[in-house]
């Protein structure tokens, strides 16, 4: 049975959908079979696998309210061992739909059910929010990966995320765990970077990878290429992280 991470931060411009396209292609072009999920009305994961979202006919939105199975909304991608769930602008729609039906927030849940067992890890990029996508995708997922940039204000929003998950853990899901804690467009020059790493390892230090993601230019580049920097660029710098972000997440895994 395959491990479900929804990937997460209720704000925005954190890293949060480098981190699980990024993650996603090392795995798989580590042999890892894995199904990435684009439950973001932007898109941006989409893109960033090279397909053009105007031309996606099933999309997150469809198999949140019921329109298709979990199956037949993937699209394989051109990257070893990566299978997208993609998303489009009717995604923007869906927690409108949702607010009357039954077992609203349970939805993904459902649908990914069917399909679990096919795949070793399924990542969901989550919208910058704590709306019903995304108790949809905490509500399905066994782990979170919370992305974190180093900066003053991450510590108030990891504050208010934490109370979410115990929320969703209270209510829906039970067996919820956080998978980890990522610091995110990191510079060791600046203090205030420091400081923040310092506060977040005092309170999650089980958690925090020992990883962390700097600010690249060429993390930055590949999605306008529609591929992962692993195949845009493999020795740049922010390349060279999230293979060593893989390998980390594959040794916890086993350890687990």
């Amino acid at each position: 049975m395959g491990k479900t991470i929804a990937v997460v931060n209720q704000k925005g411009g954190v890293g949060k959908t480098t981190s699980a396209v990024n993650l996603a292609a090392y795995l798989g072009s580590k042999g890892k079979k894995i199904l990435l999920i684009d439950l973001d009305p932007q898109g941006n994961t989409t893109s960033s696998y090279g397909i053009n979202k105007k031309e996606v006919t099933l999309s997150g939105y469809d198999l949140l309210i019921g329109k298709c199975s979990a199956d037949s909304a993937i699209k394989e991608t051109r990257f070893k061992n990566v299978g997208i769930i993609p998303s489009n602008m009717n995604l923007a729609g869906a927690e409108v739909e949702l607010v009357n039906e039954e077992n609203r927030v349970s939805r993904l849940r459902t649908a990914l059910a069917k399909i679990k067992e096919n795949y070793e890890f399924i990542f969901i990029d989550c919208p910058p929010s704590l709306g019903l996508i995304t108790v949809n995708a905490l509500v399905a997922a066994d782990t979170v990966l919370i992305p974190l940039q180093c900066e003053y204000f991450a510590l108030e929003g990891l504050s208010q995320l934490m109370s979410s998950l115990r929320q969703v853990k209270r209510l829906y899901n039970p067996n919820i765990d956080i998978e980890g804690i990522l610091l995110t467009m990191y510079d060791g020059r600046l203090n205030l970077t420091g400081q923040v790493a310092s506060e977040i390892k005092k309170y999650f230090s089980r958690q925090l990878y020992s990883t962390v993601i700097p600010r690249a230019v060429r993390l930055s580049e590949s999605p306008s290429y529609g591929m992962p920097v692993l195949y845009y660029d493999p020795k740049s710098k922010g390349a060279m992280a999230y293979g060593n972000l893989a390998d980390e997440f594959i040794k916890k895994n086993k350890r687990g």
